[in-house]
């Protein structure tokens, strides 16, 4: 197979990244004494890397991968469609200042359903969540293997198997200080990359912005079809997928508890602004590929050929840097937060309930490799491609979406309404993944969970008291 980037070039980057990432966790590791500054970097985190941190998480192998991706498979609307996604962090900023002032010594998602909703809904909502982060986990690492094999032909297996060891190591040795960190980096990295690539392209001389209309036009013009069906769709559902992705994942909720005082609202609005232009982008490469009649064999590749094929090996090198910046910065942030949910909803409330400080701190690290290595074994399956493994969580995190904002604003939201929503919202979803396509599932989810949520809540209306989330956590 002819790759953009020979095998010396791509283990030299490789190794690169893995000493200045595990470096780098080491570092940032050092100062961690409790179990705060482990799990949540002692709650004291500044706008920049509040910032970075969210912008970077946002921008997934996801991102540069599968908007190419769509914009191939549904044109104009897909790349829109998926800068969509913006909308779930703009959201979230008002949400995260009212989620650290309700449980200013919160831990994780799954602190706020136990408390708000009881038990029942509870564990509804922990295995929805874990499915998702286990899903997106996979299709990270995924990504990393697809990165790697399209543009050096080293195995698929091999390089998604460093990139998760990478990943896990530094995630392991410094915590979310770690994540944090590396996710400032990491942003520049993937902003200045985009950017590059995007301009290089335009400015090829044999190419230009209007080579590629025509020729999409004259090949495929159902791409610039404003009035497409499955895209306009798409559209919808995607801004309810990332909204159901935002504001029910752990990722978001620990940095909420995370972030300083007043830090949270600011750092959310700014990361949403800076992510939008990111899909658009992205997208716009795969327009390139038509426009240049490259034979794309799997159409989660079409971001790397293209910028192998217009820039060389430069460009190889220059996508190579950005995708792997963006797979570390979700992977390592997903990795933290899923096991911050597993340590402190599943070990602790259910396993080790007298648990102290000190073990919890120890069983951390565990869980974060355990949950490594079983992202692994996963991956190597390959089982789907990037889009369908994604948005197949799409019906699940959707039926998230209302309980959560009934249950953070509205008093009078009950518990039995809240799991219900969960589970037939869900249920829906899946039935519309399977029964029409990926790209109504979150859609008819949130639907019936909005239903089912306002319904109960008028039905049999609860009064709540807002005291009932500050719970202290005692040392054992």
């Amino acid at each position: 197979m002819n790759t953009a980037l020979d095998l010396t070039t791509a283990i030299t980057v490789l190794v690169a990244f893995s000493i200045l990432w595990v470096g780098l966790g080491y570092l940032w590791g050092r100062g961690n004494k409790e179990l705060d500054d482990y799990m949540l970097a002692g709650r004291k985190v500044g706008l920049s890397l509040a910032t970075c941190t969210a912008m970077a998480t946002w921008v997934t192998s996801n991102t540069t991968m599968v908007a190419p991706q769509l914009a191939l498979q549904m044109g104009i609307w897909g790349m829109v469609g998926y800068s969509l996604g913006s909308v779930g962090l703009l959201l979230f900023a008002p949400m995260s200042a009212r989620i650290r002032r309700l449980m200013p010594t919160g831990y994780t998602s799954g602190d706020f359903f136990r408390l708000r909703f009881g038990k029942t809904a509870w564990r509804i909502f922990l295995i929805i969540s874990l499915c998702y982060g286990l899903f997106w986990l996979i299709s990270l690492g995924m990504a990393g293997g697809i990165l790697i094999e399209s543009l050096s032909g080293i195995q698929y297996q091999y390089g998604m198997t460093v990139i998760l060891v990478i990943c896990v190591a530094y995630t392991m040795l410094g915590g979310l200080k770690a994540v944090i960190g590396t996710d400032f980096i990491q942003t520049i990295v993937i902003l200045v990359g985009v950017v590059a690539v995007g301009v290089m392209i335009v400015m090829k001389p044999d190419l230009g912005l209007d080579k590629i209309y025509q020729e999409t036009m004259n090949r495929r013009p159902q791409l610039w079809n404003m009035l497409l069906p499955a895209g306009i769709m798409f559209l919808f559902n995607n801004l309810l997928f990332g909204m159901g992705e935002i504001f029910h994942s752990n990722v978001w909720w620990s940095r909420a508890f995370a972030f300083g005082d007043g830090v949270g609202v600011k750092a959310y609005l700014l990361a949403g602004l800076f992510w939008t232009p990111v899909p658009i982008a992205a997208g716009f490469i795969a327009l390139a590929s038509v426009a240049m009649d490259i034979n794309i064999p799997q159409p989660d590749q079409v971001g790397p050929m293209v910028a192998a094929a217009v820039l060389g090996k430069a460009g190889a090198v220059l996508i190579f840097v950005v995708i792997f910046s963006a797979l570390a910065s979700s992977l390592d942030s997903l990795l933290a937060a899923t096991s911050d949910l597993i340590l402190e909803d599943v070990y602790k409330r259910h396993i080790h309930p007298k648990a102290n400080q000190k073990t919890l701190r120890k069983a951390a690290t565990i869980v974060t490799l355990l949950l490594g290595v079983l992202t692994w074994l996963v991956c190597i399956w390959k089982i789907s491609d990037l889009a369908r493994m994604l948005h197949f969580t799409g019906a699940l995190v959707a039926s998230t979406i209302w309980p959560i904002v009934a249950g953070l604003y509205w008093k009078k939201t009950n518990e039995y309404g809240a799991a219900a929503a969960m589970v037939l919202g869900s249920a829906v979803g899946l039935i519309s993944y399977f029964s029409v396509g990926f790209y109504v599932a979150a859609l008819t989810g949130a639907a019936v969970s909005f239903l089912v949520t306002v319904i109960s809540t008028f039905v049999w209306p609860r009064n709540f008291d807002w005291k009932e989330l500050h719970e202290v956590h005692e040392e054992v």
